[in-house]
């Protein structure tokens, strides 16, 4: 199972949301770049990199940053605003191993299928955030009708293998993942689902691991906070999907 390290971009900083919300924001660093560095040395083989930013559509500057972090000897999953396939391969061409599609994905999901046809499977996720059982989408502020395994069903029909799960809710609460909704989402879908939100101990870290579905862990501030180290995370890791 991957650890994702988590950077979450907002105006140039590195900085963590409760429950993705923009008035809970805590900053950590004004170099993510450096973060990124830190994360690597640590033991980090992939990094999760957020933009707030394109999320909340606000303009941004978060492409150049992906581009510096993506030269760095870890690989990139990028996330939050892309909006249109062009935006796509713009992270892309920056260095993204991976894109993330959430608002995108459950507004135009023929959209996805096109980029999976452009771009290749490996290239391309699909976030399905949920708050309350229903998907979420534009930053997590508008509410869809469909349950996450009912969209992720349709997405695995048409060739996405990546996603990601967010209890929004938990996102940031250190109040710990949803484990049993994310093994139930890999499950009953046959998505390489990605666990995000709420983590908070190894103990989670290996029920995860443990299920034998779930492909990989983002974890944010249970890193920041110092509630759990990046090794023990990795260590926790080992013998899962």
């Amino acid at each position: 199972m991957i650890i994702y390290p988590a950077i979450d971009l907002h105006d140039g900083k590195v900085v963590r949301l409760r429950e993705g919300d923009l008035r809970q924001e805590t900053v950590f660093s004004d170099d993510p770049a450096a973060t990124a560095q830190s994360w690597i040395d640590q033991g980090a083989q992939w990094i999760h990199m957020v933009n707030l930013d394109g999320a909340f559509d606000a303009a941004n500057e978060n492409i150049k940053i992906l581009e510096t972090v993506a030269k760095l000897d870890a690989s990139v999953q990028f996330a939050g605003g892309v909006r249109d396939l062009n935006a796509l391969g713009d992270a892309l061409d920056a260095g993204a191993a991976r894109v993330i599609l959430g608002t995108l994905a459950v507004k135009q999901p023929e959209k996805v299928v096109e980029a999976l046809g452009r771009f290749g499977a490996e290239a391309v996720g699909v976030a399905l955030d949920a708050r309350d059982g229903k998907v979420t989408t534009h930053g997590w502020t508008e509410m869809s009708t469909q349950s996450p395994v009912a969209i992720g069903s349709w997405f695995f029909a048409e060739g996405v293998r990546h996603a990601l799960y967010t209890d929004v809710k938990r996102d940031g609460m250190l109040s710990g993942a949803n484990i049993d909704d994310t093994v139930a989402l890999a499950r009953e879908t046959g998505l390489r689902v990605i666990a995000s939100g709420g983590i908070s101990s190894a103990g989670e870290i290996e029920r995860l691991a443990a299920s034998g579905v779930v492909a990989g862990a983002i974890i944010g501030m249970a890193l920041y906070q110092k509630k759990i180290s990046l090794g023990d995370a990795l260590r926790a890791a080992k013998g899962g999907a």
